[in-house]
């Protein structure tokens, strides 16, 4: 199981899509096998462990959200990203810090509901099948329910039938399925009875339905639509594996694993870092916010649609540039909050070269595979890896640091002209290799790496 992976294991797993950076990979490897550890604890001692938090302080662009997310999906946790600039304190109009702790058992609910649905998806498709193959060989019998006396009518009709008309409907049936099968009939058009969506209300930067609200008392509506078979099938399947679920086992197991697995990582954390007596701004973006969220982070008791949700055991990742303000202007019970401190530290002109050759999601691949979509073979030689990682890395020093997000920026000014040009039908495939040169006469100046030794006495 991945959350049985060692420390060293975790590390390695994170090296395949982010470089360098690697006291914070240690430090969240540790934390995640803690968790691991604290499941094999005695029950009299395991509720005593609290997860240690974790602080990031580093440029942007080097890999913060990137870690947390990507531990997050090694041990398919919930997982929640949030801006700390995004909440006011209670009593202000805005997102309170709550909401935080709602939307990470939403995305809880949809992670354990996906898995629960997957379990019977082979039935759903088997009785979406049925289901289409009814509609497809009865056209008109889905608007019998309608209408109560034309549906005891056409039961009427139904068992006054012959038994030859009988076999002659389900033969008809049966030539349906095989067709369904065969994938023959994928484009014809058929008009299905489809639920509509609960509307929602807008409630502290919360969506609610108000189909939940009324505790799910009000008839759900419905709406016929003219779809193709395949989307139609697609539709019922759904539908189908919805009724075979267990919701209340969906909504228990997403609880459970958001109180013990909950991985909530706050951005920005350094924009709320000092309060109004330091005269950098209102008391409401920043101590008043810093204050409210310190229960959380402590942990609390959140009630959510779901249920209540405790706090008390789910690892808090901050970030922040802490540029203009010091760590040390948190206010004092949230820094003893975030005991593990680490530095990341800025991309280097190696590090630049790694991120576009090592990572199993690195740009060039990403580029690459695009562009073979139209018929374009890129390759990238030595040289112009070389001239790409000094250009970003020019550019970070000379305007602002925006680490591994200026990859992209001179991507895309290297492959303007290409992606512009690539995608007619008529264009025959060829290939085209990129080299120092094609690099140094497609970037724009404020990207091109300045040689300094002109400047040189």
């Amino acid at each position: 199981m991945s959350e049985q992976l060692t420390p060293r294991q975790i590390v390695h797993e994170l090296d395949r899509y982010i470089v360098g950076q690697n006291e914070a990979k240690k430090a969240v490897a540790i934390a995640l096998r803690n968790r691991y550890r604290r499941s094999r604890v005695d029950e009299s001692l395991r509720d005593e462990i609290i997860p240690k938090n974790i602080l990031m302080v580093g440029p942007t662009g080097v890999g913060k959200t990137e870690i947390a997310r990507r531990l997050a999906r090694l041990v398919n946790a919930p997982f929640i990203k949030v801006e700390a600039t995004k909440f006011t304190e209670v009593g202000y109009v805005g997102r309170d810090v709550e909401s935080i702790i709602r939307d990470l058992a939403e995305n809880a609910v949809r992670m354990v509901r996906k898995e629960h649905e997957e379990k019977v998806l082979p039935r759903a498709r088997v009785l979406a099948e049925e289901q289409l193959s009814e509609l497809l060989s009865h056209p008109r019998k889905k608007n019998a329910a309608s209408n109560p006396l034309d549906f005891l009518l056409g039961k009427q009709k139904e068992q006054q039938a012959s038994s030859e008309e009988t076999t002659e409907l389900a033969k008809k049936k049966e030539e349906i399925r095989q067709q369904l099968l065969r994938g023959e009939i994928e484009e014809n058009e058929l008009e299905l009875e489809v639920e509509e969506e609960a509307p929602t209300l807008e409630v502290g930067g919360s969506s609610i339905s108000l189909g939940d609200m009324m505790g799910n008392m009000m008839p759900k509506r419905t709406r016929m639509r003219h779809v193709k078979v395949k989307e139609a099938r697609k539709i019922l399947t759904d539908q189908e594996a919805a009724k075979l679920i267990d919701n209340d086992a969906v909504q228990e197991e997403a609880i459970r694993r958001t109180e013990q697995n909950g991985i909530v990582f706050i951005d920005e954390i350094d924009k709320i870092a000092g309060s109004s007596r330091m005269g950098g701004g209102p008391d409401v973006s920043r101590e008043g916010v810093q204050r409210d969220i310190l229960p959380i982070v402590e942990g609390c008791t959140v009630n959510t649609k779901y249920g209540a949700v405790r706090t008390d055991y789910m690892l808090f990742i901050a970030a922040g540039a802490f540029h203009v303000s010091k760590v040390t202007d948190l206010i004092p019970e949230l820094q003893g909050r975030f005991p593990v401190r680490v530095n990341l530290q800025s991309l280097t002109r190696d590090d630049f070269r790694q991120i576009l050759t090592v990572p199993e999601n690195a740009l060039t691949k990403q580029y690459r595979a695009l562009l073979e979509v139209d018929k374009v073979l890129l390759k990238f030689d030595e040289t112009a890896i070389d001239a790409i990682a000094e250009a970003a890395c020019a550019a970070n020093e000379n305007a602002e640091d925006i680490g591994a997000r200026r990859l992209h920026a001179i991507f895309e000014q290297l492959l303007e002209d290409i992606s512009f040009n690539a995608g007619d039908e008529n264009m025959p495939p060829f290939e085209l290799t990129i080299d120092r040169k094609y690099v140094e006469d497609h970037l724009k100046s404020e990207n091109k790496p300045v040689d300094i030794r002109k400047y040189i006495l």
